[in-house]
C-alpha cells in the first residue's frame, strides 16, 4: 500500500515502512504539495490535521484522518481501515530513513558497519541499498513486538 503522511506523523512513517509499506514523508511539504503528491502518485494521505483531510477529500484524494494518541492506537486504526498486517516481514520491510526495500546482507560484510558487540550477538542483518543503513533484530526488537501486539489487542476490543 502506498501512503503519504503529514509532518505530524513521522514516527508512524517508520512503523509503516518497517511493515513493508511505501510511505512518502517530508516535513517540508505544505498542505497543497501533500495533496498534489497524493493525487499524482495515487497515495493515501494520512493526517492528524482535520482541515488537510477535508481539503484532500474535497479534491478527490483518498485520505484518512488518523485518530489515536499512541502509535499502538494509530496502527490499530490503520489496520481497521486498510487491513494492514501488523507483522514485520524482513523480505518486504523498507528502510525507515529512505523508504527503499532492505536486502539481506551476509554477516561477514557488516564487520566494519556495526559495533563489535552487535556483530558477536546477532547473525542476521539487512542493509538499505540506497543509504547503507544496517538493520538487525536486536534488543530493541522486544519493544517493536510489544508495540505491534498491543495494537493487535486494541483490534480485538
Amino acid at each position: 500500500m502506498k501512503f503519504i503522511v503529514d509532518a505530524m506523523l513521522g514516527k508512524l512513517t517508520r512503523w509503516l515502512r518497517l511493515l513493508g509499506h511505501n510511505v512518502e514523508y517530508s516535513s517540508k511539504l505544505d498542505d497543497a504539495q501533500l495533496i498534489a503528491v497524493a493525487k499524482k502518485e495515487r497515495r493515501i494521505l494520512l493526517t492528524r490535521d482535520l482541515e488537510l483531510y477535508q481539503q484532500a477529500t474535497a479534491k478527490g484524494v483518498t485520505a484518512f484522518y488518523l485518530e489515536g494518541k499512541t502509535e499502538e492506537e494509530r496502527l490499530a486504526n490503520l489496520t481497521k481501515r486498510f487491513h494492514i498486517k501488523l507483522d514485520i516481514d524482513m523480505t518486504t520491510s523498507r528502510c525507515t530513513k529512505c523508504n527503499v526495500t532492505v536486502k539481506p546482507i551476509p554477516k561477514e560484510q557488516v564487520t566494519e558497519k556495526v559495533e563489535r558487540n552487535t556483530f558477536s550477538h546477532y547473525d542476521d542483518f539487512w542493509e538499505c541499498p540506497k543509504c547503507g543503513q544496517i538493520y538487525w533484530q536486536g534488543a530493541h526488537w522486544a519493544h517493536i513486538k510489544k508495540t505491534l501486539e498491543t495494537a493487535k489487542e486494541k483490534l480485538r476490543r
